[in-house]
């Protein structure tokens, strides 16, 4: 695939995972053996685990949104720096929290790998103390 290929399957898994919840289509963006190095020790590789976060994402912040800032493509490799917005208004298990109906915008970054017109592999860095400090913060 181009560069510029690498960079569309990116920004289109964006739109099926975050924006439309596309299951389908993530299936297909995503290698059978992804291997998602953000997940939690011992989460195994394949597709499901990955349905599975996407779920649990949307059913604790339903109108989450990404704005892709940057997009960088080089070999094998697609790096994205992005900002996540959305309400927090069910049940968030990564940090064991109820619904607090607080608005969040965080920050993150993620590298991607690109094998076979298939993502592989998601390193990322997410700004998850700004996230945790909003969500706890008192009224």
């Amino acid at each position: 695939m181009t560069l510029e290929e690498n960079k569309k399957l990116i920004l289109d898994h964006y739109e099926a995972f975050v924006h439309h919840q596309d299951v389908e289509a993530v299936r297909t963006q995503l290698a059978a053996d992804f291997v998602d190095h953000e997940m939690p020790p011992g989460t195994p590789p394949g597709q499901e685990a990955a349905l599975r976060w996407s779920e649990m994402l949307h059913e604790a912040f339903p109108d989450m949104q990404v704005k892709v800032e940057d997009i960088v493509a080089e070999g094998d490799l697609v790096a994205v720096r992005a900002t996540w917005t959305g309400t927090h208004r069910g049940f968030f298990p990564p940090l064991n929290l109820p619904a607090t109906n607080r608005s969040v915008c965080f920050t993150g970054m993620v590298l991607w790998r690109i094998s076979g017109s298939r993502i592989a592999e998601r390193w990322a860095t997410l700004d998850r103390l700004n996230l945790q400090q909003q969500l706890a913060a008192t009224s």
